[in-house]
């Protein structure tokens, strides 16, 4: 019961914080600094997002079924192999008629995995559509 209410107030705390910079956005008119803060907030959510998700199953998981962190360990693998894939691939190269700031080569070749992983999560999802549509009309046939 004790940690429902504290997942409770901080998601209320969260929310609060998350409105309150909102604002302040919106107040100072989303120039220079604010957009730097607002952008390093939603890093900082995404990040506790993804770290309360990976904890949480793998709470959960141990509790109700401790085999189950051999397939979270397997997944998590996965996900860092196809990482390292996308930056193998990732070529690095300036953008064609970028008249700005220079970047670093290091922010070329990030950037470009982003770009591969973004790639390789669309066709993953068209594909699991059409197969998932596959399997379901394969199935309400029987």
């Amino acid at each position: 019961m004790k940690l429902n209410k504290i997942i409770k107030w901080g998601m209320i705390a969260l929310i609060v914080i998350s409105v309150a910079l909102l604002i302040w956005g919106f107040s100072r008119g989303f120039e220079g600094n604010a957009v730097d803060i607002l952008l390093y907030w939603t890093y900082a959510m995404l990040g506790l997002a993804i770290f309360c998700c990976i904890i949480i199953g793998l709470i959960v998981g141990a509790k109700n079924n401790p085999k189950s962190l051999v397939k979270i360990g397997i997944v998590i693998l996965g996900v860092a192999a196809l990482c390292f894939i996308a930056y193998l691939l990732a070529k690095g190269d300036p953008a064609i008629g970028y008249t700005g700031a220079p970047v670093t080569g290091g922010t070329l070749k990030l950037t470009d995995t982003i770009l591969n992983l973004t790639y390789i999560a669309g066709g993953a999802a068209i594909l699991a559509i059409i197969v998932g549509e596959i399997r379901m009309a394969i199935a309400s046939k029987k």
